[in-house]
């Protein structure tokens, strides 16, 4: 499906009906890998509608030459939810970059966002990052994959076994030859948001925050700091977990956002 905002065709998958859940990807893929990370979740809870955005100069939404960071890119969003959401209530995730835009979101629309849920996240101050380890590798796992995938599998992945390589295939893979990355580049260099209000409330609603206790991209110093922005969130790091924590731990995970939703439910009833 494709959204037309601001003169940029913005294109998302979306499944099922009910309270929109609008689910966020990271830097350098695809609206595949959070569809494949949250579907097995929805598969036997009805009532949310999911709605997972191809964020701009990846998968089949392009971006554009005007734009020049992250502020350009929440404004993209926000116009998508308005067009696709409308004043509905709905939830927000978001892993990685994703849960940067996803706070961003809740923080401007606090009385329309009822979960939030954070995924890896970045956030403004990065610290006590581990260097990358491979805590379990199956033999021979990487036969077969290109020299392009391979480092991103090895580089991703701090377990290595045949499902991870399987959820690397389907969700991650396909992604990477779609991705501007010069535009990407171009971005980056203004990635801090500029339109942060100081005197901006913490959000109150039910909260989830996710990290790896082997993320060697943002750690989970970072993230627990985030916990203690949200009065109503419960932070869990995952031992066996990198920044692929969906993949690497998909029980856990899968455990802990089925939780999170009951409380958005509860929130929403109350």
């Amino acid at each position: 499906m494709e959204a037309e905002i601001g003169g940029v065709a913005v294109h998302y998958a979306e499944h099922g009906s009910g309270l929109p859940v609008v689910a966020l990807h990271g830097s350098g893929v695809d609206h595949r890998e959070m569809a494949g990370a949250l579907e097995p979740v929805f598969r036997d809870r009805p009532g949310c509608r999911r709605v997972y955005p191809d964020l701009p100069g990846m998968g089949r939404t392009p971006v554009p030459e005007r734009f020049r960071g992250s502020d350009d890119v929440l404004d993209l969003l926000l116009g998508l939810i308005d067009a696709v959401v409308g004043d509905e209530e709905f939830a927000v995730v978001g892993h990685s970059f994703g849960g940067y835009l996803a706070a961003a979101v809740a923080d401007r629309r606090p009385s329309q966002v009822v979960g939030l849920a954070l995924i890896c996240p970045l956030s403004e101050e990065t610290r006590d990052v581990p260097p990358h380890v491979v805590l379990h590798a199956s033999a021979d796992v990487a036969e077969g994959l290109s020299p392009a995938e391979q480092g991103q599998f090895r580089d991703y992945f701090v377990v290595q076994t045949p499902d991870t390589l399987r959820r690397f295939r389907e969700h991650v893979a396909p992604a990477l030859p779609l991705v501007d990355w010069d535009g990407l580049g171009r971005m980056s260099e203004r990635w801090r948001l500029s339109d942060v209000p100081s005197d901006t409330p913490p959000y109150t609603g039910p909260a989830l925050i996710l990290a790896g206790r082997q993320d060697s991209t943002f750690g989970y110093a970072g993230p627990w700091e985030l916990a203690e922005r949200y009065p109503r969130a419960t932070y869990a790091v995952l031992d066996r977990a990198g920044h692929a924590l969906p993949h690497e731990q998909p029980g856990l995970f899968t455990a802990l956002v089925t939780e999170w939703l009951d409380r958005v439910n509860e929130h929403r009833a109350a």
